[in-house]
Parts: C-alpha cells; structure tokens; sequence
C-alpha cells in the first residue's frame, strides 16, 4: 500500500544511519544547552533532505510524500528539532513547485534543493492565533512595489532563513475575507526585523521567532503565482504537507519513547522480574505501541493520497490529530514507564514528554483539526 523505490528507501536508510551516529549520541547536550545544532543541519543539506520536496529539474532528489513522512519520522526520533528545522522549508518548496509562476520557480527552488536558501512561513500573528483570516498584516500597492506592515509570531527558522511565505492581506476591504490575502514571497531587507525570539517548554535548538514589518518594500511580482487573492487557498494546500509533516513529527518522537520503554522494561527488574512482565506496565508497552501503529497508518495514507494529487486536507488532519494525541500519550507513558528516571534530564524521556505538545499546538492546533476534519465530512456525505 506504501512502497518506495529502491532509491527512496536508500534515502531513509541513509537518514536513519545519520540519525543513529551523529544525532542521538549529541541531541541531550545540544537540546539542555539551547545550541544551534549547525552542524547537524549542514549534514541534512550534504544528504539532500533540503531538497526533498523539490521535484525536477529544479533537485536532484525530489521524492514521494510517503517517503519525506518516513524520513521526517527518522530525524525526529533522533531530535525533533532537526525535523522542524526544514519543516516549513519543505511547504514553501510544496507551495512554489505547485502554484509558482516559471521565473519564481526558477529563482528559489534550485537554492532551495541544496539548502544553500533556507525557507519559512509565516502565518500566524501576535493577536491571530488559529483564525488566519483575520490576519492584520497589510501589503499595500504603492507604484511597482507592495508596502508590508504587521507582524507574526512563532515563525520557525526566522533568523536562518533567507525567503518567507508571507500570508498577508492586499486587499483589506475584500468580502469574504479570503479573498483578500496573498502569499508574497519576501526575502530579507529593510523593513524587515526578527525583533525577539521566543522562549519555549521543548523544540530547543532551533528558533522561533517575532518578525516585524515597518514600511517593508517587495516586488509586484513577488506574490505566489502572479495574482493577489489566492493565498489563503494556496496555504491551505501547502498545509497538507505541513500537517502531514507535523504528524511524522509526532510519531519520531513516540517511536523514540516507545524505543526507550522497550529498553528500559527489560533491563529494569522489579521484585525479582523485569517489569515489563508485570501487567501495568505491559499494558503501556502495547497501548503505546498499537497508537503508534495506527498513527503511522494514517500518516501513511494522507501521505500517499497527496502523492496522487488530489485534496487531502481531512486525512493530513486527522493524522496531524491522532499521531500528535498518540504522541502525548505515548511520551507521558514512557514517564510512567521509567519512574523517576523518566523525570530526569540524565534521560532523553523528560525531552520526548517536552517536544510532544508541540505537534498539538502547530499547524493548526487539534480543536482546529476536528473543524476541518468534520466540515468535510459533510461536504463529502452530504444527504
């Protein structure tokens, strides 16, 4: 049902071996220090993940959305936030490769494919949250060039990268409100400011950031595709991607809790047994794995549905939901599993248990998901 070719599954070989011998053995240092992981990203450039959403001629190694999930799910295994950290990349190369016009193609996705330009989305803003439409940042006409102001919030990789999907309304007055919001893709310059970086539970290492726009200047042909309008449903697309992204995510972290428990219930021994074969832990060990299982089935099939083409908006949701729910669970049982060393940062479980809500929260948090995943429902069973 998911198959790969023989290159795309050296492709997750290669990433999981990665992961394994320079990842794992430096992810506690780097995450309790708060380190940018430079050189952990400059390996992922040096084996192509940069690229792995730019199709030809513009990579060399565009492959499947089944096999970007499965290689999303390896580095996030070894460290989430090397995941999240060619995450949004991945969704502006989905957004250029699907609705950019020639010359923008042409003039992002080759730099991006070998991760030589570094790009981010920008959505939501300091009073916005999930409600995208009502978005405050403007880009106004003023002769050949659009004029931003505004600011956003939470944007990921903001400092590192050098090309932004920026969501943004050029015609403020439009009704339905959709109607009126663009993506510009903005590159840095004048007007333009990372003002802070925001402090955060997990997902260390990477930034997250406040982005200011004062009298910001671009291009009229910096809009997505040539023709103000169609940002918001330009994005909801790219969101798919992105939520099937998040949902990868979320099962590298529950399978590297799941490894974790594995481990330590057998080699930690209780009354004169391991502990994996008393039942309440047992029962952990095989709830956490069936979640696991189920959550990577349906990250799998709204992979393999977007690989076709069409829409898949309520599967990519409903993965996004139940691997991110998976996850939590997953994580807060291998605490359980592993008592008070689960509670110390001398383990990797305290990290799992910190990076987990993230993938509740972003893209879209889950309250949100459920109003997606219901509205087609209806749209596509209606009586």
């Amino acid at each position: 049902m998911f198959t790969l070719s023989d290159e795309e599954r050296a492709i997750v070989e290669v990433v999981a071996d990665f992961v394994d011998k320079e990842v794992r053995p430096v992810a506690r240092e780097l995450e309790h220090a708060g380190t940018y992981p430079a050189n952990l990203i400059d390996r992922m450039k040096e084996l192509g993940v940069y690229g792995l959403a730019v199709p030809e001629p513009y990579g060399d190694v565009g492959v499947s959305k089944v096999c970007y999930a499965l290689v999303t799910e390896e580095l996030a295994r070894g460290w989430m936030t090397l995941a999240g950290a060619f995450g949004g990349h991945t969704v502006v190369s989905h957004l250029l490769a699907v609705f950019g016009t020639e010359e923008q193609k042409a003039r992002y996705l080759p730099r991006m494919a070998t991760g030589e330009l570094r790009a981010t989305m920008a959505l939501t803003e300091p009073s916005g949250g999930s409600d995208l439409q009502a978005m405050t940042t403007t880009a106004r006409r003023r002769g050949d060039r659009y004029v931003v102001d505004g600011a956003k919030m939470w944007i990921t990789n903001a400092r590192m990268s050098g090309l932004i999907a920026l969501m943004c309304k050029t015609d403020p007055d439009a009704s339905p409100r959709h109607r009126g919001i663009s993506i510009l893709l903005a590159e840095k310059g004048p007007g333009l400011a990372v003002s802070r970086d925001l402090p955060k539970l997990g997902y260390k290492g990477v930034e997250s950031c406040e982005l200011s726009f004062d009298g910001y200047e671009a291009p009229l042909g910096a809009v997505l595709g040539g023709e103000e309008g169609r940002g918001f449903a330009q994005m909801m697309r790219g969101l798919e991607v992105g939520r099937i992204q998040v949902a990868a995510r979320a099962l590298g972290v529950g399978r590297a809790a799941l490894d974790d428990s594995l481990r330590y219930a057998q080699e930690r021994e209780a009354f004169g047994k391991p502990i994996w074969q008393h039942q309440s832990i047992g029962n952990y060990l095989a709830d956490m794995a069936t979640q696991l299982r189920a959550a990577r089935l349906l990250t799998l099939d709204a992979a393999a549905r977007l690989d076709t083409g069409v829409r898949c908006d309520m599967e990519a949701g409903m993965a996004k939901l139940y691997a991110s729910e998976a996850a939590m669970q997953i994580a807060l049982n291998a605490v359980r599993i592993h008592g008070a060393a689960g509670y110390s940062t001398e383990f990797d479980i305290e990290r799992y248990f910190r990076d987990a809500p993230l993938m509740i929260v972003g893209e879209g948090t889950n309250e949100i998901q459920r109003n997606v995943i219901v509205k087609q429902l209806i749209d596509r069973n209606r009586i």
